[in-house]
């Protein structure tokens, strides 16, 4: 039998992507802000008994507070009629067992109680699995695992854009008109762009206009860098994409959890900026799931700049409509790193 080598207490659970019942790549690190508790279980019997274990206390678990996940190891006969039980309980499927040796369950069942930072609370044997359940019912709200309301590190500043500028941006969004907006994933190797109206309701504008990526380019320099640099220790250089978006009350506009540099075709981006244009709406709000439950909105012109390693999501638009100029920043050693994976760039991304 192997040696147990999986994450301690207090260690990042490993994470990881792989097919659940309805979602072809399940990304677990995507269920951050809450509990999570996660059963590593190898196919056969063991199964049916950690589902039992489960549906003892069915009620713990209501994606708010926890969510339980069971992972199958290697071929689970019943996976063509395996349902989920949500809200609460969802079935993943790991059948080279890469993701089991990850977690030191190569060749035994193990669960895992994870933190909303992703971190470990617990690990053990199956026989302990009731014991974190009973733990997990007297743990406090997920936004104050930490002992107090959590923060996330974001910088939010005031006063980038003028209200004349803001106006203008906006302006020139309604002139060209939105695109439905996708977002990167990295498919056999290779970053390509994908569309998906359940993980994201967004259109934009790229700003094409040489003159008006000059008067951004300033303001962002004069006004913007100077803080980053002194919130961050980092004097970014450069900027990809001049980018307008919408998020509007119509189709409910939101962007779920994500991070924006984990594809090869990404890896440069070093700070994202979120530049409110309007208040004239409700929702809309940034929200980092690992750090809170507190939302971020700048006030309009104002920026909330962050990490692009971050876990964040845009909160549904409930009235009105979000415009937001939304670039990202890197420096030069990222600029070599962009460079350098062009060749893992789909084609018609750089067409």
């Amino acid at each position: 039998m192997s040696r147990i080598t999986g994450p301690g207490l207090g260690e990042p659970a490993p994470g990881f992507a792989t097919p659940g019942v309805t979602n072809p790549r399940y990304v677990f690190d995507t269920a951050a802000g809450r509990y999570l508790l996660l059963a590593i279980v190898h196919a056969g019997p063991g199964v049916e008994a950690a589902v039992r274990t489960l549906e003892q206390r069915r009620k713990t678990f209501d994606d708010l507070h926890a969510s339980a996940f069971v992972l199958i190891v290697g071929d689970d006969a019943q996976r063509q009629t395996r349902q989920d039980g949500l809200p609460g309980l969802r079935f993943l499927f790991d059948t080279d067992g890469a993701i089991a040796a990850r977690y030191g369950a190569a060749d035994t069942d193990r669960w895992f109680l994870i933190d909303p930072a992703l971190h470990v609370l617990a690990a053990g044997p199956a026989d302990q699995a009731s014991r974190m359940i009973e733990r997990l019912t007297q743990l406090p709200p997920p936004g104050r695992h930490s002992g107090a309301a959590g923060a996330a590190p974001v910088l939010l500043t005031p006063r980038i854009f003028e209200p004349a500028f803001c106006e203008a941006l906006i302006g020139l969004y309604r002139e060209k008109g939105g695109e439905a907006s996708g977002f990167m994933r990295e498919i056999d190797g290779v970053t390509t762009l994908m569309m998906d109206e359940n993980h994201k309701r967004r259109t934009d504008v790229m700003v094409d206009d040489a003159q008006v990526q000059k008067q951004i380019m300033a303001r962002l320099r004069q006004r913007l860098v100077p803080q980053i640099t002194k919130a961050f220790n980092f004097q970014p250089t450069r900027i990809e994409r001049y980018l307008v978006a919408r998020y509007d009350a119509e189709t409910g506009g939101f962007f779920r959890p994500h991070r924006d540099n984990t594809t090869k075709g990404t890896a440069h981006r070093r700070f994202a900026v979120s530049i409110n244009l309007n208040a004239e709406y409700d929702g809309g709000d940034l929200r980092f799931p690992e750090f809170g439950d507190r939302t971020y909105r700048p006030p309009p012109g104002g920026a909330c700049v962050f990490s692009c390693s971050m876990l964040h999501e845009a909160t549904p638009v409930t009235r009105g409509e979000r415009f937001a100029f939304l670039p990202f920043l890197y420096d030069e050693a990222a600029a070599a790193i962009r460079e350098a994976n062009l060749k893992y760039l789909d084609p018609a991304l750089s067409a």
